[in-house]
């Protein structure tokens, strides 16, 4: 009885008084909130700037910010008590993020919101400022660097009849068999091909070909196509 009372006693004194609560200063607060709504519009603009998807979201891009600046409020608050901390690790942990991600670079923009956001909140303003510089560099450098080949698809609807006519005016065309669909005497053909220049004169080669019904050339972007 004696123990579980010295227990208790501890718990109520060390972790349970207002008094222990850290103090923060209204200037540290806005300063925090304010660096982080700084950074968080520099992720807004990179990620503006470089955006190589097939829709550009608006409100994605504003949530970025938004999620800056309330990670950068909660470690500010889990800072200030341990017990806090812990109840606040606890209430987080029953959230459930249902929206699918489609670009796996989306992520990265999460995640490095999120670190600013823990960085600014614990006053460590140096690692938000120079790895935000660093992070955004870096991505703003990959995104413009220009690709020596450029993947589409190429989708050709045609009879049966004229398979081959069709594969002979493909002959100087390198590429990979994707699918082919057969239905009703017509063929659907899906290749994947890469061109170094934007030569697409073989696209009306393949159309003149008699049988020919329609010729589709299709930029491939990963799991997108544009």
């Amino acid at each position: 009885m004696e123990s579980q009372y010295n227990f208790n006693d501890i718990i109520k004194n060390s972790f349970l008084k207002l008094e222990d609560f850290a103090q923060l200063s209204v200037l540290d607060i806005l300063f925090s909130l304010g660096l982080a709504f700084t950074i968080g519009m520099f992720i807004y603009f990179v990620y503006q700037k470089t955006f190589k998807g097939v829709v550009y979201s608006h409100n994605f891009n504003i949530t970025l910010v938004l999620m800056t600046i309330i990670t950068s409020l909660i470690i500010m608050t889990i800072s200030t008590n341990i017990v806090l901390s812990l109840g606040m690790v606890g209430a987080l942990s029953i959230v459930r993020f249902r929206t699918a991600i489609k670009d796996p670079l989306d992520i990265v923009f999460m995640f490095w919101a999120i670190s600013v956001g823990i960085s600014t909140g614990a006053g460590i303003y140096l690692v938000g400022i120079i790895g935000s510089l660093f992070i955004g560099g870096v991505i703003y450098f990959l995104a413009k660097r220009k690709r020596k080949e450029n993947v589409f698809l190429l989708v050709v609807h045609y009879e049966e009849a004229v398979d081959s006519d069709v594969k002979l005016s493909m002959k100087k065309l390198e590429y990979d068999l994707k699918s082919k669909i057969i239905k009703n005497g017509m063929v659907e053909l899906t290749v994947e091909t890469k061109l170094k220049i934007d030569n697409t004169s073989f696209v009306h080669a393949i159309s003149d070909v008699q049988g020919v019904k329609d010729v589709s050339l299709v930029h491939y972007n990963g799991d997108y196509a544009s």
